[in-house]
């Protein structure tokens, strides 16, 4: 006799650890397919070069980079149409710094980011609390989703100030 069916499908028994639980490669499979993205072999290799380093920031043209030197077989299409699918599924989040121009982001916890101007590198900013800033309310019928903070840096044209000595 099978377990009644729940309001998300059947019901399912809890997954026995495994010794397969300790790779990488497995983790990333399951973590796709907990997104409900089938781990094909793009995604899975797309994910490793995204995941593997930890928290970063890259652009579709870096991540196609990336995919080249390792000799991934992936097209510009599949970087771009892989970047979109984590971010829909909520593995990456993306953030528009010019027109067309967008970072994707391996950290998708709230957080504010400095642009640098001059590299156009993109940085984590150190915690910042939004809550106090006064915003306008969102037009009728509309909510705020989420705010999306991006300072841009340049290095200063000012001379930097010693500390005198004592």
């Amino acid at each position: 006799m099978s377990p009644p069916p729940t309001p998300r499908g059947p019901m399912v028994a809890p997954r026995r650890p495994s010794p397969m639980d300790a790779c990488p490669v497995h983790a990333l499979r399951r973590r796709l397919q907990s997104a409900h993205l089938r781990p094909t072999r793009q995604r899975v290799a797309l994910g490793w070069l995204l995941f593997a380093k930890g928290n970063r920031h890259v652009t579709a043209e870096m991540l196609f980079e990336e995919a080249r030197r390792v000799k991934a077989p992936v097209s510009m299409a599949t970087i771009y149409n892989t970047l979109h699918q984590f971010t829909q599924a909520g593995l990456l989040r993306s953030i528009a710094v010019e027109g067309a121009k967008a970072y994707f982001d391996t950290n998708t916890s709230p957080h504010a980011h400095f642009l640098n101007e001059e590299t156009g590198d993109l940085m984590d900013m150190p915690a910042v609390d939004l809550a106090g800033v006064d915003m306008p309310p969102p037009p009728p019928g509309y909510e705020v989703h989420r705010v999306e903070l991006v300072v841009r840096i340049r290095k200063s044209r000012k001379p930097v100030s010693k500390p005198q000595a004592r």
